[in-house]
């Protein structure tokens, strides 16, 4: 109940579903304190003009994506003990898997770099990620599983297949990790949502070396002016860093 409900909040406080509701609001507010409405009506849509432009998810990038991408030194010499993959989600029903679910785009994108980092330490594999809501469908982390297993060709040490959030992924995998000794881990998960899985991972005791994958870099090459221009990309990157920097807050809130 408590992960629905967290949905439902993030659904209305996020873009566009907080620019959509002070919009909808002003509408109806207009109706009796027509200054007051207009002015959350334009509110509302200037707030979604500012999400949609590449300028402003830029910028905002350069709060979370603080951590660079691991160096070949480290690479060469890892000072890590094990890698923990994060699950980022499934794919319901994938037709073309014969209508089984399988990994997300966000999941693939740490699988291969989770796998790509496997061949060049040797070390040992958590994957880690429950099911959301509670259903017949296996957990996000068997679904990493089989990627790696079947499709790489690669094994996994350890699968935590119980959490539901980025914070019971850290809860649930040290207890894994303390029984095996490992203290210090790389953490996989995309750039912009490093901080807040470093944040958990640490908390609950883990020496954290971040190993981000799936940087959201603007395009270098386009020209300036369509950095002005609305954009739906822009939209998804300002909602993927409103989500983060709530969460952040709420882990702090609710877990800290």
């Amino acid at each position: 109940m408590e992960i629905l409900l967290i949905k439902i909040i993030q659904t209305l406080l996020l873009p566009p579903g907080l620019m959509i509701l002070l919009m909808l609001a002003g509408y109806f507010v207009a109706r009796r304190m027509p200054h007051t409405g207009k002015v959350m009506l334009f509110t509302g849509f200037g707030l979604l003009v500012l999400a949609s432009l590449p300028i402003v998810a830029n910028l905002n990038l350069r709060l979370l994506e603080g951590n660079s991408a691991l160096s070949p030194t480290e690479l060469a010499n890892p000072s890590a003990e094990a890698i923990v993959i994060l699950s980022g989600g499934r794919k319901l029903d994938a037709p073309e898997y014969g209508n089984n679910d399988t990994v997300s785009m966000q999941t693939l994108e740490r699988v291969r770099y989770g796998a790509w980092l496997h061949r060049h330490t040797r070390l040992p594999m958590l994957v880690t990620g429950g099911k959301v809501f509670e259903s017949s469908r296996p957990a996000e982390a068997e679904l990493i599983r089989q990627v790696l297993t079947e499709e790489y060709q690669l094994p996994v040490q350890w699968l935590e297949a119980y959490s539901r959030n980025t914070w019971e992924n850290a809860e649930f995998s040290q207890v894994i990790l303390k029984e095996a000794g490992i203290k210090r881990i790389y953490l996989v998960t995309q750039a912009w949502h490093m901080p807040r899985a470093r944040m958990a991972f640490e908390s609950v005791g883990l020496d954290v070396i971040p190993a981000p994958t799936g940087f959201l870099h603007g395009d270098g090459d386009a020209p300036l002016i369509l950095e002005f221009l609305p954009s739906s990309g822009a939209l998804l990157t300002n909602y993927y860093l409103s989500h983060e920097l709530m969460g952040i807050v709420w882990y702090r809130l609710r877990y800290l």
